[in-house]
């Protein structure tokens, strides 16, 4: 009986100091930018959920139009964002989906990487009027009902043209979504005494799923399409978080991507006529946070 309580009380205050000692022997905070330990909590096992606005830049991209009577690129389009102008729909629950916005919730594997969800809703507007090269060739009619084309008829060879409103209206401006899975890495740059305030690199990389809904009139037919699965992007990106609390904060987000669109509806008349494009993006949003 006295060994077997000796061996209980062993095992009781054995456990009790490991809890003790494991905390200090875990290492907590440390980053690329100070390998001792910083902060005197993990982020392991915890979530994250955070909201922000965005701005957008396109370089210049190929856009090729196929469909009965017709198969050219435009080359070398430029393109620009739609940002909603400051107001209340930036607050308003109703119209919180109507600015460029950036969503996405998150966990944290271990103290140093998380995995995530979100939806980068950018907007994406082809220029117009504007000069660009064309390759192919569009006949006097086009499509099923037939369309009239005008003076666009032609066989082309790498030739100038100006695109006006009567050729081509061509955007993604509800919008260009893209959804994806990240991965992201945190080093932390600075933490305050109290351990509540810091401020940290965010890094990562995402794959996911392009939904645009494509506003296009095709000389002058067409119409706002429905929401389709398009095709792909992957992305990278870079940015720094502040965190107000250990829970509550702000960040600032820069995001280089690279979209490939082969499915982009057009006129409405999805069997026989679209579009494809690719696309190569830089995103900045800032977004306020809250980790739990």
């Amino acid at each position: 009986m006295k060994r077997t309580f000796m061996l209980l009380m062993v095992l009781i205050f054995g456990r009790k100091i490991y809890a003790q000692e494991a905390p200090q022997n875990k290492k907590i905070g440390e980053s690329i930018f100070n390998k001792e330990s910083t902060r005197d909590f993990s982020r392991k096992g915890n979530w994250y959920v955070h909201w922000g606005w965005n701005f957008s830049w396109y370089d210049k991209s190929n856009i090729t139009f196929k469909g009965p009577g017709y198969d050219f690129t435009l080359k070398n389009v430029s393109a620009k964002d739609r940002p909603s102008k400051l107001g209340f729909d930036y607050i308003n629950p109703m119209e919180l989906t109507t600015p460029q916005f950036d969503f996405r919730f998150g966990y944290f594997i271990n103290d140093t990487y998380s995995i995530s969800l979100g939806w980068d809703h950018m907007k994406y507007v082809m220029n117009i009027p504007q000069k660009v090269v064309i390759d192919g060739y569009i006949n006097p009619m086009v499509s099923d009902p037939q369309i009239a084309t005008g003076k666009y008829a032609g066989v082309y060879h790498n030739q100038e043209i100006t695109v006006q409103p009567e050729m081509l209206t061509f955007e993604h401006t509800d919008g260009l979504n893209y959804v994806s899975a990240e991965l992201e890495r945190y080093d932390d740059i600075w933490v305050a005494r109290n351990k509540k305030q810091m401020l940290t690199m965010e890094t990562g990389a995402g794959l996911g799923f392009v939904i645009p809904r494509s506003d296009v009139k095709f000389f002058d037919v067409g119409e706002n399409n429905f929401w389709n699965f398009a095709g792909y992007g992957i992305s990278v990106k870079a940015g720094l978080k502040f965190n107000v609390t250990k829970k509550l904060y702000f960040q600032n987000v820069t995001k280089a991507g690279f979209i490939d669109l082969d499915k982009i509806h057009t006129t409405g008349r999805n069997s026989i006529d679209g579009a494809q494009q690719t696309i190569r993006f830089l995103e900045n949003y800032t977004a306020i946070g809250f980790q739990f």
